[in-house]
Order: structure tokens, then C-alpha cells, then sequence
């Protein structure tokens, strides 16, 4: 690669376009990713480009188009795996095509939400994906009329201004319930999450499709947790052993320990033969207080999450769980945004059971 003098003037795309024999314009599209170049004059451009180190000037382009090559990301939650996983597919979409990620996290926050896209439209990024903290769209259809791009994530709604991307929560829960239902299971605990979020809702309607479909007589509880943690799946599995009088109060070390020695045969009536979390981060929360309790998976009690994070593979019993197509669901939603022309797009795909070795047929 011909490197430039100390001093020399950078390359512009006016000599990129002499030295490929092209036009200023074939630079520009090939630069911003156009398909409408043929793939021969495509690398001619390329190599004129490597030759003269040629380096993209970012803000005299945003200045030019009121356009930075920035994309924001707003998501409930960083701290969930979900979507740190999701956005490393749109992180992949997004340089691509020389655009860069600026993620922000709401805290399931509507307030939060709004001053977040209003800052990312502020700043005169290319787009923002945003999962959106409820059904009250006010401000995304703010910034869509200020003629920013939106993709709303893992959202099912799908208005005329804006593009969405989900895969079906309320099928893969079904999925679940059928799987343990399928393995004899006929006494069920569903550890959802707060009853405020659209996950919630959808995965609690599938909990009840699946067992509509089955035609058993099934008995679910279903205990409503303050967030999709570990640590809200760890509490709500011990509020459910004390109760059953399986775990004694917790120690000085936090750890809940056994009532007394365990057997099949003395485990009681009320403790579920199989429980299905709402997340995986809320079941490996419950695989904790159930071991803690002596309590075996699967021999003693089920357990399902909902996700596939890349840990559920990895726990001491690797997780049955329903995948989402996390990576897929990232990539496309970057996809959505940077696609020429934008046009508006819904699109819903559909998760699936991996099964693993934290569920069986029921004890006894």
C-alpha cells in the first residue's frame, strides 16, 4: 500500500476516483454500499482506495448529509445476555457497512426511553433500534417524523412508519410447556417476570396455549417475579421450598439449606414436578436454590428457561431451554435500518427447543 508523506495532503475521493477511472459518484456508492456497482469496477475502487490509503472523512460527510455513520441501540437491560447477544449481531450488520453502535440501556424505564431516542435523533445518527419499554410509542413516532429511521426490537408492533423485529415469544412458551408436558409432567411452576412487560404477557399466554393444546388436566401456578434475574428466580424458588417446608430459614451466608434429608418419597405434593422460568437468567437462579435445598435436576424437579443464552449450555445441568434466534434477530435489525431504500418491514421468527439434560419424566 502507497503510504502518504509525512505532511502530504490525505487522499481525496476526487483522486480514488482518478486513479480507478471512475466517476466521484461510483466512489461515493461504492463507499455507502450500493448494490448498483458492478462487481469488477467494485474492486478497481477497492484497490485505488488500499493504494492511496484513502481514509473516510466521517464528519465532513455527516456534515454534508446531516447524517453521523453512527446507528443507537436502546435495550431494557444490559445486564441481560439477551441482548448483549443480539447486539453483537447488530454490531456485525453495522460495520458492514462502516457504521458504528452507540447502546444504551433504559431499565425498563418509559421516561428513560424518551430521552434516550431523543438524544440518538439529536445527534444525527443514521437510525435507532429501540425495544421499546411498553405499547406506548409516542416518542418513536416523534423521531420517525423527524425523518429518522426506527426498527423497533423484540417488539410486536408493527405501525406504518416504522420497522419491527421479534421472534414469537408466545409459540416458544408453548413450546416449553408442551415439551414437559409431553414427558408426564402434570404439576407446573411458570416463574414469569413483571407483568408490566410485553414478554411477560406473551410468555404467560403461550404457557396457556400449550396447555389448551394438550388436553390434561394440568395444575399451574404461576408466581409473578420483579425482574428477569437470577436473583428474583433464586427467591422465588426458595419462597416456594420454605412453604413446603424443604428449606429452612436462610443462614448468616445467604445460603438456604435443607429441612431435612430428602428422599423422593418425602418430597411433598405442592412442590411442582417441574418448573419453567422465563428467562434462563431466572432459572439458573432457581437451579441455585433448588441445589442449595438438596433438591436434584431432573430427577427431582424439571427445569426450562427461555433465551439459549450462551451460559445454559455451560451450567453444571445444561439447561433445556427455548432459543431464540438471537444473532439472527440483531442482525436484521440493523439490516432494516441500513437497507436502501428504507422501506418498512415486519418481521416475526420463530424460536425453537433445544433440549438438555435439566428436564425428564417426573419423580416417582
Amino acid at each position: 500500500m502507497a503510504i502518504a508523506e509525512r505532511g502530504a495532503r490525505p487522499a481525496r475521493v476526487k483522486d480514488v476516483a482518478r486513479l480507478a477511472g471512475v466517476s466521484v459518484g461510483t466512489v461515493s456508492n461504492v463507499l455507502n454500499g450500493r448494490r448498483s456497482v458492478g462487481e469488477e469496477v467494485r474492486e478497481r475502487v477497492e484497490a485505488a482506495i488500499e493504494e492511496l490509503g484513502f481514509v473516510r472523512n466521517a464528519t465532513g460527510r455527516a456534515l454534508r448529509t446531516g447524517s453521523f455513520p453512527m446507528v443507537g441501540v436502546s435495550v431494557l437491560d444490559l445486564t441481560n445476555p439477551f441482548f448483549m447477544e443480539a447486539a453483537a449481531g447488530m454490531d456485525r450488520r453495522l460495520r458492514q457497512d462502516g457504521f458504528v453502535m452507540a447502546l444504551s440501556s433504559t431499565h425498563s424505564d418509559a421516561g428513560e426511553e424518551a430521552r434516550t431516542l431523543r438524544t440518538f435523533a439529536g445527534q444525527g445518527v443514521r437510525g435507532v433500534v429501540v425495544s421499546p419499554t411498553d405499547t406506548d410509542l409516542a416518542v418513536a413516532h416523534e423521531i420517525a417524523a423527524r425523518g429518522v429511521p426506527v426498527v423497533l426490537f423484540d417488539s410486536p408492533a408493527a405501525p406504518d412508519d416504522m420497522s419491527s423485529i421479534l421472534a414469537d415469544d408466545r409459540a416458544g412458551a408453548a413450546m416449553a410447556v408442551e415439551h414437559l408436558i409431553g414427558l408426564g409432567h402434570r404439576r407446573i411452576l411458570f416463574l414469569n417476570g413483571p407483568e408490566h412487560q410485553r414478554q411477560s404477557r406473551s410468555r404467560l399466554a403461550g404457557v396457556h396455549d400449550g396447555i389448551a393444546r394438550s388436553g390434561e388436566e394440568i395444575s399451574l401456578s404461576v408466581e409473578e417475579l420483579g425482574s428477569f434475574t437470577a436473583m428474583e428466580g433464586r427467591a422465588g424458588v426458595r419462597r416456594l421450598l420454605v412453604g413446603c417446608g424443604l428449606a429452612a430459614p436462610m443462614g448468616t451466608d445467604g445460603i438456604s439449606v435443607p429441612a431435612r434429608p430428602l428422599t423422593v418419597e418425602g418430597l411433598p405434593e405442592e412442590l411442582p414436578t417441574a418448573i419453567f422460568c422465563a428467562n434462563d437468567l431466572i432459572a439458573f437462579g432457581a437451579m441455585t436454590a433448588l441445589r442449595d435445598a438438596g433438591i436434584r435436576i431432573p430427577e427431582d424437579v424439571s427445569l426450562v428457561g427461555f433465551d439459549d443464552i450462551e451460559m445454559a449450555a455451560q451450567m453444571s445441568v445444561p439447561l433445556t431451554t427455548i432459543a431464540q434466534p438471537t444473532d439472527e434477530l440483531g442482525w436484521v435489525a440493523a439490516d432494516m435500518l441500513l437497507t436502501e431504500p428504507v422501506t418498512v418491514r415486519h418481521e416475526t421468527l420463530m424460536p425453537t427447543l433445544v433440549r438438555r439434560r435439566s428436564t425428564a419424566a417426573p419423580r416417582g
